[in-house]
C-alpha cells in the first residue's frame, strides 16, 4: 500500500508538472494568436498546421542559444534567480484539486498532490518566496536597469499581495476552511462563491494581474523604460525559465480563481448525470480545464486591449483603491456572517 501511495504521488506530480509546462508552452502560441485576432492579423502559421509547432521552435531556439553570464555578475545568484522563479511557479500547483477521486484496481486515487487543511496559506507562503527569484536575478546581473526593474517588481508584488490576502479572508469567513478541496465541495452542493463574493473576486482578479506581471501591470518588464526589465542580462534557458515561470503563474492563478470562486471541478448538474464515478471525475477535470482556459484567454485579451499604467498610478491603485475596497469587503462579509449566526 505504501509503495502504491508513493507511486501514485510520483505519477500525479509528474502529470501536474507536465500539464503546467505544456500549458505554459502553448500559452505563448495562444498569446500570439489572440494578439493577431485582436489586431486583425494571422499570427504564427508557418511551423506546422496553424503554427502549432511554433512553441517547439521557440523552445529549441532558447535551448541552443549561447549561455552568457556577465563578467561582473554574481555567478551563483545569477543562476539561482531563474531557478527559484521556476521552482516556486511549479510548487503552487501542489494543493490545487484537479478533480475528485479515481478508482484504479481497487485503490482510490485523489487528483490532488497534497490535500492539506491550510492549502491557501501554503500558496501564499510559496508566492511570498517568488519575489526573491526576481529580486535575486535583477541584483545579481550587476545592471542598474535590471536592479530598478527588480525593485519595481518586489514593491508591486508585496503591495498587491495585501489586498489579495484581505479578499481571501472574506472568502474564508464564508467557507470556514482553508482547504481548497473543501471549498470546491461546498460549491458542488451549492452556489459558486463568486455569487457571494463578487467584489472579493474582482479584487483577487486585479491582484492576480499584478502578481503575474501581466499588462497593464507589466511595469517590471517595461521595455521602453527599462530596456527589457529584470531579466535583461539573461539568455538561453535562464531567460526561458523566467518566461516560463510567468506563464505557469498565469496558469496557476487561473486554476486558483476557478477553484475558489467558480466551483473548481464542480459544474451544475454533475451529480444528476448518472454516469460512473470515474467518468464523472474526468468530466470534472475537463470542466476545470475549460474554466482555466477562459481565464487565460481573459489575461491575454486584457494585455492587448488595456494600456500600461504609469508606476505611480499602479501603486496608487494598490494602496488607495484595492486595499480600502478589500477591507470594506472583509468588514461587510464579517457583519453578514455574524448576523447569520445570531
Amino acid at each position: 500500500m505504501d509503495w502504491f501511495f508513493i507511486l501514485e504521488k510520483i505519477l500525479l506530480i509528474s502529470a501536474v508538472l507536465v500539464l503546467s509546462l505544456v500549458v505554459a508552452m502553448y500559452s505563448t502560441w495562444g498569446e500570439r494568436k489572440v494578439a493577431a485576432w485582436i489586431q486583425d492579423r494571422l499570427g504564427p502559421n508557418r511551423a506546422g498546421p496553424m503554427g502549432l509547432l511554433q512553441p517547439l521552435a521557440d523552445g529549441g531556439k532558447l535551448f541552443f542559444k549561447e549561455e552568457i553570464i556577465p563578467t561582473n555578475s554574481n555567478r551563483f545568484l545569477f543562476i539561482l534567480g531563474p531557478s527559484v522563479a521556476m521552482m516556486v511557479a511549479c510548487m503552487t500547483s501542489a494543493v490545487i484539486p484537479w478533480g475528485d477521486t479515481l478508482t484504479i484496481a481497487g485503490h482510490t486515487v485523489s487528483l490532488q498532490v497534497a490535500d492539506v487543511n491550510i492549502g491557501i496559506l501554503f500558496i501564499f507562503g510559496v508566492l511570498s518566496v517568488g519575489v526573491y527569484g526576481i529580486m535575486i536575478g535583477g541584483w545579481a546581473s550587476n545592471n542598474k536597469y535590471s536592479l530598478l526593474a527588480s525593485v519595481r517588481a518586489a514593491s508591486q508584488i508585496i503591495s498587491y499581495e495585501l489586498p489579495m490576502g484581505l479578499a481571501l479572508i472574506a472568502l474564508l469567513m464564508l467557507t470556514g476552511t482553508l482547504s481548497l478541496k473543501e471549498i470546491v465541495e461546498q460549491q458542488r452542493h451549492g452556489l459558486w462563491n463568486v455569487v457571494y463574493q463578487p467584489l472579493g473576486f474582482f479584487i483577487f482578479l486585479v491582484c492576480a494581474f499584478a502578481e503575474c506581471n501581466r499588462a497593464p501591470f507589466d511595469l517590471p518588464e517595461a521595455e521602453n523604460e527599462l530596456n527589457g526589465g529584470y531579466h535583461l542580462e539573461y539568455s538561453s534557458m535562464k531567460l526561458g525559465f523566467y518566461l516560463f515561470a510567468e506563464y505557469i503563474n498565469m496558469f496557476v492563478s487561473s486554476a486558483l480563481m476557478a477553484t475558489m470562486y467558480f466551483g473548481g471541478y464542480a459544474f451544475p448538474g454533475m451529480d444528476s448525470l448518472g454516469v460512473s464515478p470515474n467518468l464523472l471525475t474526468i468530466l470534472g477535470f475537463l470542466a476545470l480545464f475549460v474554466k482555466i482556459l477562459v481565464f487565460i484567454f481573459f489575461f491575454m485579451w486584457v494585455r492587448w486591449t488595456v494600456p500600461r499604467f504609469r508606476y505611480d498610478q499602479l501603486m496608487r491603485l494598490g494602496w488607495r483603491v484595492m486595499i480600502p475596497l478589500a477591507l470594506a469587503n472583509m468588514l461587510i462579509t464579517g457583519a453578514i456572517v455574524l448576523a447569520r449566526q445570531h
